[in-house]
């Protein structure tokens, strides 16, 4: 079951100034109990489940977005599972079977498929998944509250550091 109270309410402050945006994805599969509620949405085995996913995920986005329960943290962890919808999806469409590299030490990549007449309809179908991803992704980026709420943490957390390197 997928928790609907607002996790800003639950998780303390200093946990929270703890979280760091990072580059991609980073961070997303260790930072609880954000990465918990989005988790059991992310899903990219067809485009319809991808879009079915993507939509959860958006709604999550908003939801964590409103005024009223507003949490950016909650906005950030959303996006990053949109982002790594897209990133998946993209690797099983390149790689037969979604593996990138060949097992062992010093490992190679294995060989991409990169031209559409040569996928699989397995791979065509995670091509369209991840663009499903994609798209959600971009729309999370140019949120305008997301921007707006990134700016302000990102100021509260620099406030707080000076503050708890103060103490």
């Amino acid at each position: 079951m997928v928790t609907t109270t607002p996790l800003i309410k639950t998780t303390p402050h200093a946990h929270r100034m703890s979280y760091r945006i990072g580059r991609g994805e980073q961070g997303v599969l260790t930072f609880e109990p954000y990465k918990s509620s989005p988790l059991p949405l992310w899903r990219f085995r067809t485009a319809a489940v991808a879009r079915r996913g993507a939509a959860d995920l958006w709604a999550r986005f908003e939801r964590f977005g409103r005024d009223d329960e507003a949490d950016f943290v909650g906005m950030d962890m959303a996006r990053k599972f949109l982002q790594m919808g897209m990133t998946r999806a993209k690797r099983y469409a390149n790689h037969a079977g979604g593996r990138k590299y060949r097992k062992g030490k010093g490992a190679a990549e294995l060989p991409r498929t990169t031209d559409e007449s040569q996928m699989s309809p397995d791979q065509r179908e995670k091509a369209a998944a991840s663009l499903v991803f994609w798209e959600a992704w971009e729309r999370c980026r140019a949120h305008e509250g997301y921007q707006r709420r990134k700016a302000e943490f990102l100021a509260e957390q620099k406030e707080w550091e000076k503050q708890q390197a103060k103490s």
